[in-house]
């Protein structure tokens, strides 16, 4: 019976995950659909809301990696996404997520078992990283990433893809095989190759900082302890939340 479940679109989904982006292509434009932009007042009241918006892909100029540890005594539950820096100031953030219904909540176990779609959700970075920073009692870490503009451009149009394609055609998150992490992979070695190696360190999320690390993609001096107190930026966000320049204000140098 559990090799007969199918993975579907039509649920009741929690309201922050109820919308599916879609994206249409014309040439170096993109005009999205669904882009996230809730106004979090705690981890669970907001003001909900979606936007259209039109990114051109010849604007992409830099990507920085988020990494989210659940826990601060095991490491190695977390939550990855990306996020996008455009010419132009704004910024766009890729979040791969198990797709929870109405009073669910997310399990390790459960995420083995065909109990949750995946869903790719895009949306502004006060709503992606500055509830998870402020609200959600969680450290979290904003890595830039060392890549060139072409590198960053071509992920960025590949995940714009993969959801539009999981738009048309629903699949099912797996913890192991088919979460944020190994997603984000794959993007990466679709470009170079096996420039990410599979290891355990990805697939326990909260230690795939080391990884970026150890490879050189996070653009950045120092030792792992140093990198990881530079680029914390829960403080940050916090004071920054009703800013109009938000993202500007979580990428500031710390004193």
């Amino acid at each position: 019976m559990w090799s007969l479940l199918t993975p579907s679109h039509d649920r009741r989904w929690a309201v922050d995950q109820s919308v599916l982006p879609f994206v249409e292509f014309d040439r170096d434009s993109a005009q999205v659909q669904g882009v996230r932009n809730f106004r979090w007042t705690s981890a669970t009241e907001f003001t909900p809301g979606w936007e259209d918006r039109s990114y051109d892909l010849r604007q992409v100029a830099t990507a920085w990696y988020v990494l989210v540890p659940f826990s601060r005594r095991w490491r190695g539950p977390a939550h990855a996404f990306v996020t996008f820096g455009f010419d132009d100031g704004r910024y766009l953030a890729i979040s791969i997520e198990a797709r929870r219904e109405v009073g669910e909540t997310y399990g390790v176990i459960k995420g083995l078992l065909r109990r949750f779609e995946l869903i790719y959700v895009l949306g502004d970075e006060r709503d992606l990283i500055g509830r998870r920073a402020v609200y959600d009692g969680t450290d979290v870490y904003l890595y830039p990433i060392r890549a060139s503009r072409e590198a960053v451009r071509t992920v960025f149009r590949g995940m714009l893809e993969r959801a539009d394609r999981i738009h048309a055609t629903p699949e099912f998150y797996h913890t192991i095989t088919n979460n944020c992490t190994l997603n984000l992979v794959r993007h990466v070695n679709q470009l170079v190759p096996d420039r990410i190696p599979w290891s355990w360190q990805t697939v326990l999320p909260g230690y795939s900082d080391e990884v970026i690390h150890r490879l050189g993609l996070i653009d950045s001096t120092g030792s792992l302890a140093e990198v990881r107190a530079r680029f914390r930026i829960n403080e940050r966000a916090r004071a920054a939340l009703d800013a109009p320049d938000f993202s500007s204000c979580i990428r500031a140098t710390p004193p």
